[in-house]
């Protein structure tokens, strides 16, 4: 969307305000032998004290009310009771939810406790290179630009990116134009960011693999070789300046 009034604004607030928080505080409540399900529950009265309703359940049944993925887990990782944390998982949750009419999508990865596996450059890489790419974007700036910076960059420090997740346009529905905010530089995307625009800028940084697949299981993603990969993602607006993080509750 485009936001066009005060009232809009306040609506992209307000909902991004709400997952930011569930997404700051599931990864504070996330402690060594809790189950997934458990995490998730918690993440859900969150989003339900907030008056919101989970995105992921509302728009495509999945079976969850937040994303959790651990370790080789790219993303859409099912939030079940077998899955148990611990010490040194590489942990992804992505939050995204409805209230009164807009949208709003963020996610982290981060390691539980102490970095017995040694992921905290992955994880540091993944946050930074957002953080650096949402303050480059203007009006007018080419998206495949943009994924260009984000690929180089991983690249700098060693790391590819997954080349078919991407962010997305967000507002109104939880997936809408721009469609495609890759990680890379697409040569055939000829669309720009535009003033007051609202997407989801999202990184997939990959410890080798470039592609996610899906299990047998119809959500959870992996790359298949064994890769590990961080995600981080803000809602963002886009301004003449740097851009309003809608998001920057969650203190990615």
């Amino acid at each position: 969307m485009s936001i066009s009034s005060a009232a809009e604004l306040m609506g992209m607030q307000a909902v991004s305000t709400a997952v930011a928080i569930t997404l700051k505080k599931m990864r504070e409540f996330a402690k060594p032998g809790m189950n997934c399900a458990e995490l998730d529950e918690y993440g859900a009265a969150l989003l339900a004290g907030f008056g919101a309703r989970p995105a992921p359940k509302l728009t495509y049944g999945f079976p969850g009310y937040t994303c959790i993925s651990v370790n080789q887990e790219v993303a859409h990782g099912i939030p079940g009771k077998d899955k148990i944390l611990a010490e040194g998982d590489l942990i992804n949750i992505d939050v995204s939810a409805e209230l009164n009419g807009y949208w709003g999508d963020n996610g982290g990865s981060f390691v539980l406790g102490a970095d017995l596996h040694g992921h905290a450059k992955l994880v540091n890489t993944s946050r930074e290179i957002l953080l650096k790419t949402i303050a480059a974007i203007r009006p007018g700036m080419k998206i495949a630009e943009m994924g260009r910076m984000i690929e180089l960059s991983a690249k700098k420090e060693g790391f590819r990116v997954i080349r078919n997740l991407t962010g997305h346009g967000i507002g109104r529905s939880l997936h809408e134009y721009p469609h495609s905010i890759a990680n890379y530089f697409d040569p055939f995307n000829k669309d720009r960011f535009r003033k007051n625009m609202v997407v989801a800028i999202e990184t997939f940084i990959s410890t080798g693999g470039q592609r996610a697949k899906e299990l047998k299981d119809g959500w959870t993603l992996v790359t298949g070789d064994g890769s590990y990969v961080a995600q981080h993602e803000h809602t963002i607006m886009v301004t003449e300046k740097e851009p309003l993080i809608l998001t920057a509750a969650n203190e990615i």
